[in-house]
């Protein structure tokens, strides 16, 4: 019996699902077949990350596959995200494409790194400032207000976008 792996299967997925009366969160899903995978095998969460880009080289920017993911779990599951979240305008961005919540990791550690407790205290505070300022200007009284048409989207200008898989 082989005890460690360095990956997860769908059968592994099945069976946490299958084993556990809580919600399952899958992390590290970055396309939308996977998303789709995931949902059919019950997971309630599906958790954007690229592991900070560290896991792999060359894999997509976790804002880029976001949107086909949202589209591809079609409010069978909460999507969450992380990676390259700095700034509150950030934060903005990521919810109005569909995250029902926004990780922070870096800047966080940066605060730690800094100042300790109170540096965390003083990024979390910046970022709220900054998401607040953004909703304001946007025209944003609450998080519900938030939506897509905030996001004016690279291939807007004609650069070309990331393809994530189709479902």
């Amino acid at each position: 019996m082989e005890l460690v792996r360095e990956y997860a299967t769908w059968e592994d997925v099945e069976w946490v699902v299958g084993n556990t009366r809580l919600p399952v969160v899958l992390k590290g899903v970055l396309s939308a077949e996977d998303a789709k995978l995931a949902v059919d095998r019950g997971v309630k969460g599906i958790y954007v990350s690229n592991h900070g880009g560290r896991e792999l080289d060359g894999v997509p920017a976790t804002i880029d596959v976001l949107p086909h993911i949202v589209r591809a779990v079609d409010g069978e599951a909460e999507v969450y995200l992380d990676g390259g979240v700095r700034t509150g305008t950030d934060v903005l961005k990521a919810l109005a494409l569909g995250a029902r919540c926004v990780f922070i990791d870096r800047p966080v550690l940066w605060g730690l790194a800094h100042n300790g407790a109170e540096g965390v205290q003083q990024v979390l505070q910046i970022l709220t400032q900054e998401l607040s300022q953004a909703m304001a200007r946007a025209g944003c009284a609450k998080i519900s207000d938030i939506q897509p048409s905030l996001v004016v989207h690279q291939s807007y200008y004609g650069i070309p976008t990331v393809k994530a898989s189709s479902v």
